[in-house]
């Protein structure tokens, strides 16, 4: 099957039957179990990652890890939480071993997929969490220097799309911290 040639369920539930049964790329075979993404099913903000890691590979549920903790903090500085007005997602389903990067043929591979749950949730605003996670949305290899700052628009309903650093980034930069508060500022005003 061609990867374009594929059509998400058009509800929650055909949704994540069809992730959690997916075959598509590579990545499938070396998963514990698929990520699919938590939050209200109509959440005003959504947060998209790039992928899995051990930690969320082992629960099936996004960013639990330590920087899964310290986006916890950032969204609760701003008032909201994975519980009541974010949904989290990310670019893939399934860990790309050794935490790398997902490659970009995987990236397409779950494409359909994360345009549903982008079209399901109907967010006011997305928020991409590093490089790998613009660079897929907004379908581009800008770098992230030049994503990050400037409201993008995502779709067809041209969705707001802010660009911002990655957790797990921040814990190994952590005087970038401050920029990264700077960037929830705007995300708030949403």
């Amino acid at each position: 099957m061609m990867v374009s040639d594929y059509t998400a369920p058009p509800d929650w539930a055909g949704l994540r039957e069809a992730v959690k049964s997916c075959m598509r790329c590579k990545l499938c075979p070396t998963r514990t179990q698929t990520v699919f993404g938590v939050g209200p099913e109509h959440a005003p903000l959504m947060v998209v990652g790039e992928g899995p890691g051990a930690d969320e590979d082992a629960q099936g549920e996004p960013f639990v890890g330590r920087a899964g903790k310290l986006l916890d903090e950032m969204l609760k500085s701003i008032g909201r939480t994975r519980n009541d007005n974010v949904f989290i997602a990310n670019v893939v389903k399934c860990r790309p071993p050794g935490n790398r990067d997902p490659a970009p043929e995987e990236a397409e591979a779950c494409r359909p997929f994360l345009e549903r749950q982008i079209e399901l949730v109907k967010p006011r605003l997305i928020v991409a969490l590093g490089r790998i996670a613009a660079q897929r949305l907004l379908q581009t290899d800008e770098p992230l220097s030049r994503l990050r700052g400037p409201m993008h628009t995502y779709g067809p309903d041209r969705t707001p799309l802010f660009v911002t650093y990655h957790p797990a980034y921040l814990l190994r930069a952590p005087g970038e911290k401050g920029k990264s508060w700077g960037d929830l500022t705007q995300v708030h005003r949403y």
